[in-house]
């Protein structure tokens, strides 16, 4: 049995984890300025919300007695606590008489220093009074200003409250995206792993094929050419053999080569698998009576057997079923060959008496180059060709030990063609 066991290669994490690296640091830079423009909206919003609320009291404000704190006409001004705001903090309103560069405060709010607005314009700036951030907005009254303000404690707790909430969410985000990146780098580059692994297998195994029959060639031409005279005719025959060996393998190699480069498309019309099982049966009867086999061939029922495939592929494939079950049926042993339909599928199966296949090595039946036991030769690449065809043509595969000759049942299936031409008609509509 030539099944190669290999520990499974790690050679895929580490561009798997430098994916996931560069996805993580694009993250960072795309949630930093993400971060960065959503606290300038959120500051934006906010204060323009205290802007509206200073506006909306200053114009209340002006409907009131023309003095806030005093009627003396030579007073600079007053101020008085106008209501609280949308984030609970009081509002005050100065009012900034005409010659007078100060509001006079009340005891309870702070002081509006001198030229801390400018006597010349109105407007809304943010000013720092009594240690505390207020925003002012003023505008013209009697000569002189009206002065809203609002301290912008509660604003800026939010804001610290949404900054400290963005920098704790950033290292549990990133460290999800790192872990979700490096799951699919290293989900994404199996296949690719397993596709590159059995590309060498593949090479590796092809060289110890290929060798095999030019060595025995080599060594057969240096013994004839030790003969003085003609070669002897076993000789010839040898390489002849072996030639014949070497032509079939790189058939296979380069059809294999040219299916999965560009498969083509299956046949649109129903070819009769029945018909093609028969002519396979007739073609191999030399070949079992010369090892003493009883080969059958078994009608499953008396429906059409009609399946929508290229028949050259139906028939290569018959033949390579066929001929590994009499190259490991034992000497005298039997053959048999079932085909037919099983309610809407269509079933071509071939079991023999051989030794069989354990359960664990079945998965591997239909690598290329495998070859379940020497003695009956071959070169390992005809159940590959095989599995190529079937799943082109949209059948499955069924590997089971034989219920009645005791070695290894294999069958394929396929949906009817009936099935398929009202499959294919669904999808049209």
């Amino acid at each position: 049995m030539r099944l190669r066991q290999r520990a499974p290669s790690s050679s895929h994490f580490a561009p798997s984890f430098k994916v996931a690296l560069v996805a993580t640091l694009i993250v960072i830079v795309v949630y930093a300025g993400a971060v960065v423009v959503l606290d300038i909206l959120v500051a934006h919003r906010l204060v323009a919300q205290v802007d509206r609320q200073l506006n909306s009291r200053l114009a209340a404000a002006r409907r009131r007695s023309p003095a806030l704190a005093t009627e003396e006409p030579d007073s600079p001004g007053g101020s008085i606590q106008y209501g609280l705001g949308i984030y609970g903090e009081p509002i005050y309103v100065w009012e900034v008489r005409p010659q007078s560069l100060v509001a006079q405060a009340n005891d309870a709010s702070p002081p509006l220093p001198s030229l801390t607005w400018p006597r010349a314009g109105a407007g809304s700036v943010t000013r720092s009074l009594s240690g505390t951030d207020y925003r002012l907005l003023s505008v013209r009254y009697r000569g002189g200003l009206l002065v809203a303000g609002e301290s912008l404690t509660e604003l800026t707790h939010v804001e610290s409250v949404l900054t400290n909430s963005e920098l704790v969410a950033a290292p549990v985000l990133l460290l999800a995206i790192f872990l979700a990146s490096l799951l699919i780098g290293l989900r994404s580059a199996k296949p690719i792993e397993l596709a590159h692994r059995r590309q060498l297998e593949f090479t590796a195994d092809a060289s110890h094929e290929l060798r095999t029959p030019l060595s025995v060639i080599e060594a057969e031409l240096s013994l004839a050419q030790s003969f003085e005279g003609d070669p002897e005719p076993a000789v010839i025959d040898r390489i002849a053999r072996e030639s014949e060996r070497l032509k079939r393998i790189v058939e296979d190699m380069l059809w294999l080569a040219r299916f999965d480069a560009a498969p083509p498309p299956p046949a649109s019309g129903a070819i009769d698998v029945a018909r093609i099982a028969e002519e396979c049966a007739e073609r191999f009867r030399a070949l079992a009576s010369a090892r003493s086999l009883n080969l059958r061939l078994e009608r499953i029922g008396k429906a059409p057997a009609a399946i929508t495939a290229p028949a050259e592929w139906i028939d290569r494939l018959a033949a390579v079923l066929v001929d590994n079950a009499c190259k490991y049926a034992n000497e005298g042993g039997s053959v048999r060959i079932e085909v037919g339909r099983i309610g809407p599928r269509i079933v071509l199966a071939v079991e023999d008496s051989g030794p069989g296949i354990p359960l664990a090595e079945r998965e591997r039946l239909f690598d290329r180059f495998r070859r379940g036991t020497n003695q009956a030769g071959g070169h390992g690449l005809g159940l590959a060709i095989a599995d190529s065809v079937v799943r082109t043509t949209g059948g499955r595969w069924r590997v089971d030990a034989s219920t009645r000759f005791g070695g290894l049942r294999i069958e394929v299936s396929w949906p009817g063609y009936q099935a398929s031409a009202e499959r294919r008609r669904s999808v049209s509509s």
